[in-house]
C-alpha cells in the first residue's frame, strides 16, 4: 500500500469516526428531549441536521476520488465499499433523529397519555447498538457486529410491545389519540434506527470476512 493511499484511508475512518460521533450524539439528544418535553434541545437537533447531510457529502465524495486515484484492492477497497454504506446508514439515522425530535417538540405542548412503556431502557439499547456496530468497524470485531445483529430482535419485541399498547390504549375514552400515534412514532423510528445499526454491523463483517450476511445472520451465527 502506498503512503499517499494510507494517508487517505485514515482521513477517511477520521471522518465517518466523527459522522458517526455526531450521529450518537444528535439520537441522545433527540430520545433525551423526547423523554423530557424539551422543545428548545429538540429543535436544536432538528437545526443540525443540515451538518449531518453536509458531512455525508463529504465523505462519499472522498470515497470516490479514492476510489479513481487509487484503485485499492482486498481489504481496502472492502473498507470503502464499507464506509460507502455506513455513510449513508449514518444519515438516515441522523434523520430518525431529526423525527424523533419532531415529535418531542409537538408531545412537549400536550399530556403524554399514561402508557406502561419503558423508552428510557429502548432507547439505552437502541443507543447501545449504534456505539457497538461503530465500534465492531473500528476494531474489526465481528463478534461484537454478531451481537449487535442478535440485539436487534429485543428492539423489534419492544416496537410490537409498544404498538399493542398503543392500541389497547386507544379503546379508552377521552385519549389523546394524537398524542398517542406521535408516541408510537416515536418507538418505531427507535426501531429504525435499530435496524441501520444493524446494517453498520454487517457490513463490519463483511469489511473483515469479505461476506456478506445481510439476510442470513441468523445462520452465520450457527
Amino acid at each position: 500500500m502506498s503512503a499517499h493511499l494510507q494517508h487517505a484511508l485514515n482521513d477517511l475512518k477520521k471522518r465517518i469516526l466523527n459522522l458517526s460521533a455526531r450521529v450518537e450524539e444528535a439520537v441522545q439528544k433527540a430520545t433525551e428531549a423526547f423523554e423530557t418535553c424539551n422543545a428548545p434541545m429538540a429543535q436544536e437537533i432538528i437545526n443540525c441536521d443540515v451538518l449531518i447531510d453536509m458531512a455525508e457529502v463529504e465523505i462519499e465524495e472522498e470515497c470516490l476520488k479514492i476510489l479513481a486515484l487509487h484503485q485499492p484492492v482486498a481489504v481496502d477497497l472492502r473498507f470503502i465499499v464499507a464506509v460507502l454504506k455506513i455513510n449513508n446508514d449514518l444519515e438516515r439515522v441522523g434523520d430518525l433523529a431529526v423525527n424523533i425530535a419532531e415529535r418531542a417538540c409537538f408531545l412537549a405542548t400536550r399530556t403524554m397519555p399514561d402508557v406502561p412503556f419503558d423508552f428510557g431502557y429502548m432507547a439505552t439499547k437502541v443507543q447501545k447498538m449504534l456505539k457497538d456496530s461503530m465500534d465492531a468497524v473500528v476494531e474489526m470485531d465481528v463478534q461484537k457486529a454478531l451481537e449487535v445483529c442478535l440485539a436487534d430482535d429485543e428492539v423489534d419485541k419492544m416496537n410490537a410491545l409498544m404498538y399493542d399498547l398503543s392500541r389497547q390504549k386507544l379503546t379508552e375514552p377521552d385519549v389523546d389519540a394524537g398524542c398517542l400515534l406521535h408516541m408510537l412514532s416515536v418507538s418505531r423510528h427507535l426501531e429504525r434506527i435499530a435496524d441501520q445499526a444493524t446494517n453498520i454491523a454487517e457490513d463490519a463483517i463483511y469489511m473483515v470476512k469479505g461476506e456478506i450476511v445481510r439476510h442470513k445472520t441468523e445462520e452465520y451465527t450457527r
